[in-house]
């Protein structure tokens, strides 16, 4: 299969024309034009995502199968629900919504991943997401400990659906105390499944696994059409969701 080269006024072309597993390029679907807000809106829309490195062109990715983690499903271990516990109740320790963007997106384009030289959140990246993000598409989850920031991620959100984009964390657990913060605020909210796009045995720690492409399309469909969540804001009643009071101690 040939790989699609689009412009600026050209749409993305369907999904079934990545490349198919076992090609060189698994899941890439086209190459080219800019990362608009529009652009951005029409991919994420239809399953397709950027992912490019500073040297190459804007390249459209749709990979079989896809990642997905269920909020219901959710896996807490029991070492990060202790954390959770002590989190929960220290002061100066908190969760935030959007109250930090430009500082968790900085973050997130500068941290290594095991294995890599660079990072895939190139310039262009961050500046196309910073748009998106003040025309409220794009939103950043933050962990305070000790009141600085030590960790977060962000995330693009569509309807009832949410796009899991990339951590940081500074602070040991302060990226997955942000994710779990997010699971309690998709159940609050009815977002069934965050897309984790890639496989990795971080996410499948969490209880994340793949899905075929269709099937992750028809939720996905189902998703966008809901109705965008008004509210952004964490509230420390949400951590209820994920039930971390101790056990009461059992009296003679």
């Amino acid at each position: 299969m040939l790989l699609h080269w689009i412009d600026d006024h050209s749409p993305l072309p369907p999904t079934d024309r990545a490349l198919p597993p076992g090609s060189e390029a698994p899941g890439l679907l086209a190459a080219g034009g800019r990362l608009t807000t529009g652009r951005l809106e029409e991919a994420y829309r239809h399953g397709v995502f950027p992912w490019f490195s500073a040297d190459q062109p804007v390249l459209w990715w749709s990979p079989d199968p896809r990642m997905v983690l269920p909020v219901a499903g959710f896996r807490l271990s029991h070492s990060l629900r202790k954390t959770l516990r002590r989190f929960v109740a220290t002061p100066g320790c908190r969760v935030s919504i959007d109250t930090a963007f430009d500082d968790v997106i900085d973050a997130c384009a500068t941290t290594l991943r095991d294995g890599q030289d660079g990072t895939w959140i190139v310039p262009a990246m961050v500046q196309a997401y910073r748009a998106w993000h003040r025309a409220g598409r794009v939103h950043s989850v933050e962990t305070w400990i000790d009141g600085e920031l030590a960790g977060g991620l962000y995330l693009v959100a569509i309807g009832r659906m949410v796009f899991g984009e990339s951590m940081f964390a500074h602070r040991t657990d302060a990226s997955k105390i942000a994710l779990a913060a997010l699971v309690c605020f998709c159940r609050e909210h009815g977002v069934p499944v965050i897309d984790c796009q890639q496989n990795t045995r971080h996410l499948a720690s969490f209880g994340a696994h793949e899905l075929p492409r269709a099937q992750f399309e028809r939720r996905l469909f189902e998703g966008v059409q809901g109705t965008d969540i008004a509210d952004w804001t964490y509230h420390e009643n949400l951590w209820a969701h994920l039930q971390l009071q101790a056990a009461a101690p059992v009296k003679d």
